[in-house]
């Protein structure tokens, strides 16, 4: 009598143009505060995501600006002139390009495995890759055929093919237990 109640939707990620444009402004963000703002991409990251390393990262990259800063601000005048103030240079802008590459490249996996439930398709291809068939005990024995010759025309390749696959409809029905005389292939 009484059910489960409503179940919650799915979240749905944002859309491409949102997150697009989110990056662009915090990227845009960073680069025109000169690194000094590159903790703000993984803290929204780390709020994003959820996970554990990128609040490490976080943290990390906090405390590398915040050190930048002293170095920096350690120099006498408004010019750098010693070691200390190259190495927070060096810092800031090393931790800027690093982060930046870190940021697009989480952000973008973050939302793609959102998406698609886990399964992110790699480029090029749309299906999973399937788990080997059962019957793999035995192996169909390997012949190399030597390669057509590049001048065959297109209908003695087809006939060619159309043998091999016939070649091997014949051998599987032989060996799959189920290839008796009076068995009728389904298409």
């Amino acid at each position: 009598m009484h059910g489960h109640g409503y179940t919650q939707p799915a979240k749905q990620p944002p859309s491409p143009g949102y997150l697009v444009s989110l990056r662009v402004l915090f990227v845009t963000l960073s680069v025109l505060s000169c690194g000094f703002l590159t903790w703000v991409m993984l803290l929204r990251l780390a709020v994003v995501t959820r996970r554990s390393v990128d609040w490490g990262l976080f943290v990390a990259v906090l405390a590398t600006d915040i050190l930048s800063v002293v170095l920096i601000g350690t120099e006498p005048g408004e010019e750098i002139h010693t070691t200390g103030g190259y190495t927070g240079l060096v810092l800031l802008l090393g931790t800027l390009v690093a982060v930046i590459a870190y940021y697009i490249a989480a952000d973008v996996r973050h939302f793609q495995q959102q998406r698609y439930g886990g399964y992110a398709p790699a480029p090029g291809y749309g299906y999973p890759q399937q788990p080997a068939p059962p019957y793999t005990a035995t192996t169909v024995p390997q012949q190399t055929a030597p390669p057509p010759p590049n001048h065959a025309a297109p209908p003695a390749r087809i006939d060619q093919v159309r043998a091999e696959l016939d070649e091997l409809s014949d051998y599987l029905r032989r060996h799959d237990g189920n290839g008796g005389p009076g068995h009728q292939g389904g298409a």
